[in-house]
C-alpha cells in the first residue's frame, strides 16, 4: 500500500508535528548505526557503484544509474545496472533494459554474482545504500533540486532515511532535476561536508521536435517527483491545461485512462506523460497518448569522468 508523504516533510524548516515525531526517529537511527557493524561481502572481481538516496521519493536514481553506465562503458569497461526486483517497478526495469544491460533479482547480491559470471567489470546499483549485504566500492547519493533535504529530519519526522550529516561518508552527491540554479541547495549540503564533491544534472528532452508547442497539453504522471516533469515542460514552452498526478509506480486501470482521455477531450488538449508512465500502459490504453523522452545531462561531465577514472 502506498502511503502519501506528509506535507510537513518538505517544509524548509521543521514544524511542531516534526518535533512531536522526533522521538520516533530513534529506531531508524539505531538501525543505521547497527548496519555499520554488520559484515558485508567484498567482491574483488568487479567494481561496485551504488546510486542511492537518503531522501525518500524521486531523486533521479534510475536515469543517473543509466547515464553513469553509459559513461563508464565509453571508458572501455563492461558495465551493467543492478536493480532489486519489485513487481510494481516494471517501468524502471523496462527503461533500464532499453538503455543498458540489466540484472534484476529479488536479492541484489545474487544479481551481482550473475554479473561477475558474465564478465561485467563495473556494476551500477540503482538504489541499495541501505542494503547490508554488499560493501560498495563507490557510493553516490542523489537529491532532487525541487525538494532538497526537505525539513532535514529522519523518518517519520521528515523525509530522510538517515541523518543528513551522514553525507560525509559518501563519495559524491548528485543534484538532479529540472535545469535551475542550485546554489542554495549546494550551500546547505556544504554545511554538513564542505569538501564533498557535488555534480549537477538536468533533464533534456530529446524528442521535443514531435510536439507542437502551440497546442495545449493535459499531462499526467505517477512518478516520485512530478514537479520536475512539469517544470521541464514549462522550461520548454509547453502550454499545460491540466496536471493529473498519481502515486509513484502507479498501475493505471482502464478506467483511469478513460477518465484522462475524457478530460483531455473536454479541454481540447493533447495528452502527454513521462516515458516511465508510458511503459506502464497497455498497447490499447497508449493510443492517443505521447510521452516526453529525456536524456540526463551533466553540467560538469568532464570533471565527473575524471573523478570516476580516479575511483575505478
Amino acid at each position: 500500500m502506498k502511503i502519501k508523504k506528509p506535507y510537513f516533510w518538505d517544509l524548509q524548516k521543521p514544524n511542531i508535528l516534526s518535533y512531536f515525531l522526533l522521538p520516533f526517529t530513534a529506531p531508524i537511527i539505531l538501525n543505521n548505526l547497527l548496519l555499520k557493524f554488520k559484515k558485508k561481502e567484498i567482491f574483488e572481481d568487479i567494481k561496485t557503484i551504488c546510486v542511492g538516496n537518503i531522501y525518500v521519493g524521486g531523486t533521479g536514481k534510475t536515469p543517473l544509474a543509466i547515464k553513469l553506465s553509459q559513461i563508464i562503458e565509453k571508458l572501455n569497461y563492461k558495465t551493467c545496472v543492478i536493480k532489486k526486483y519489485y513487481k510494481t517497478q516494471s517501468d524502471e526495469q523496462k527503461l533500464i533494459k532499453n538503455n543498458t544491460k540489466l540484472y534484476c533479482f529479488k536479492k541484489r547480491i545474487i544479481a551481482l554474482k550473475e554479473a561477475i559470471k558474465d564478465g561485467i567489470s563495473v556494476a551500477l546499483f540503482d538504489d541499495g545504500l541501505q542494503d547490508s549485504s554488499i560493501n560498495y566500492d563507490i557510493k553516490f547519493i542523489c537529491f532532487n533540486n525541487a525538494k532538497g533535504i526537505g525539513n532535514g529530519f529522519v523518518i517519520p519526522a521528515g523525509p530522510l532515511r538517515e541523518k543528513i550529516n551522514n553525507i560525509n561518508k559518501y563519495d559524491a552527491i548528485f543534484i538532479n532535476g529540472a535545469q535551475k540554479d542550485n546554489h542554495d541547495l549546494i550551500e546547505i549540503l556544504k554545511e554538513f561536508n564542505k569538501d564533498v564533491k557535488i555534480f549537477e544534472t538536468f533533464y533534456e528532452p530529446i524528442n521535443i521536435q514531435k510536439f507542437n508547442r502551440e497546442d495545449q497539453y493535459l499531462i499526467f504522471s505517477g512518478i516520485g517527483n512530478p514537479d520536475t516533469f512539469k517544470e521541464t515542460l514549462i522550461q520548454n514552452n509547453f502550454d499545460i491545461s491540466k496536471d493529473i498526478r498519481f502515486p509513484d509506480h502507479y498501475q493505471y486501470t482502464k478506467n483511469d485512462i478513460n477518465k484522462i482521455k475524457l478530460f483531455a477531450k473536454d479541454l481540447g488538449s493533447k495528452i502527454l506523460t513521462t516515458e516511465k508512465d508510458y511503459l506502464r500502459l497497455s498497447k490499447e490504453d497508449a493510443q492517443g497518448i505521447t510521452y516526453l523522452s529525456v536524456n540526463m545531462s551533466i553540467k560538469n561531465e568532464n570533471e565527473l569522468i575524471n573523478f570516476i577514472k580516479s575511483k575505478i
